[in-house]
């Protein structure tokens, strides 16, 4: 959990404030905000006896899960929402909780995404020293092998766990091994590891994440530790992290993952979700002030998976310089960007295809005469503003 003190935000309403502005540049809008259908009544879930929670955290997603999933999904079939939660530490010290979840996205793309606005929020905070801790523990076949290796491990050491834990470890291996991880127990390092489990195109699927990360410049620690229910997550799980300069400690300010087999049990269909937690202590202010957003006069484009890879780079030198854009970065065909362009009436266009991409530049095209430039990216925002470009209309 973020401490107020480790920021450079006065109290707790600020913090949050900045973090939904960074969210919602980004396509991000509140659950309250969105029309909710109802859920099928013949969905699985019907309350949490059902399922089993191998991580503290998977109660709440529980709930999460469901408001977020019943919310209407756009005509591209892929739903941004944030929502605030309350929440406490373990020491129940009060707080707050950021949820941002991506609804009807199948590809690693999602996940990239909630990681990349979650560090632009830590980053905006003043966070240093942070590092993200990631892990795949791929399809509910690959992670069955991995559990059953797992149980065999604690077999073996079941006489160096305390006695309170050797119960769960016969009916929740996985739970089981995320509180050894967590208390750092010495049998841990010859745990079996979920990433050995892995199919081939879940090793592929992970390292296109991975990639993503890479090119944006994101650095990661593989780690086996990062583990989740397998009625909850499936694929990537993750944790942002910051080091503690006061007590040499590492201190987990947000995980999250992706919860497929969870939302598709709420669904009552075949459902990809993924959701990042950002959690803040509460200190002073902590009610939340809706701000008016600018209306922006550019839209952003890309085609092609390179110009994907790159666009997060873009979006963040344009937030970074208070530039409004319009955008759909989860839609990959560039013919339902242009109908997206069409609808927001701005006028001018940034376009990214594969040959900008490569050349480090963006195309920025004036509508009404179709006239365009080639301008690198390190460049664009003083472009934009020197052309008054940037201007809201």
């Amino acid at each position: 959990m973020i401490r107020i003190k480790d920021t450079r935000h006065p109290h707790t309403a600020s913090f949050l404030s900045g973090a939904i502005r960074t969210a919602e540049y980004y396509g991000f809008v509140p659950v309250d905000s969105l029309k909710r259908e109802r859920l099928p009544t013949h969905a699985p879930v019907r309350g949490e006896s059902e399922l089993q929670f191998a991580r503290r955290d998977e109660r709440a997603l529980l709930s999460s899960a469901r408001a977020c999933i019943a919310c209407a999904r756009p005509a591209s079939g892929t739903l941004l929402t944030w929502r605030i939660v309350k929440t406490a530490m373990r020491d129940q010290t009060p707080g707050f909780a950021l949820e941002l979840h991506c609804i009807g996205a199948p590809h690693a793309f999602a996940e990239a995404l909630l990681i990349v606005v979650a560090n632009a929020i830590a980053d905006d905070a003043a966070l240093s020293e942070r590092v993200l801790l990631i892990n795949s523990i791929g399809s509910f076949e690959s992670s069955n092998r991995y559990v059953r290796d797992v149980s065999t491990f604690l077999r073996k050491n079941l006489e160096s766990i305390s006695p309170s834990l050797r119960p769960r470890a016969a009916t929740d291996p996985l739970g089981t091994l995320i509180q050894l991880y967590e208390k750092g127990h010495p049998a841990t390092p010859r745990a079996p590891q979920a990433f050995e489990y892995l199919t081939e195109d879940e090793r592929k699927r992970f390292w296109d994440l991975l990639e993503y990360l890479e090119v944006f410049g994101i650095p990661y620690e593989l780690t086996p530790r990062i583990l989740g229910g397998r009625d909850f997550w499936a694929h990537t799980l993750y944790e942002l992290a910051f080091d503690d300069k006061e007590t040499g400690t590492r201190v987990s300010f947000a995980f999250g993952g992706r919860y497929d087999p969870l939302a598709s049990r709420i669904a009552g269909k075949v459902t990809p979700a993924a959701t990042i937690t950002i959690a803040c202590e509460t200190r002073g202010r902590s009610v939340v002030k809706v701000e008016e957003k600018p209306q922006p006069s550019l839209y952003f484009a890309h085609l092609g998976p390179e110009a994907r890879r790159r666009a997060f780079r873009v979006l963040e030198t344009l937030r970074r310089a208070n530039i409004p854009v319009h955008q759909s970065i989860m839609n990959e065909r560039l013919g339902d960007q242009m109908d997206h362009a069409k609808r927001t009436e701005v006028p001018y266009l940034l376009l990214m295809g594969h040959k900008e991409a490569v050349e480090g530049t963006v195309l920025v095209r004036e509508i009404a005469t179709n006239s365009q430039e080639a301008i690198p990216v390190d460049e664009l925002a003083g472009y934009l503003r020197r052309r008054r470009v940037a201007i809201p209309a």
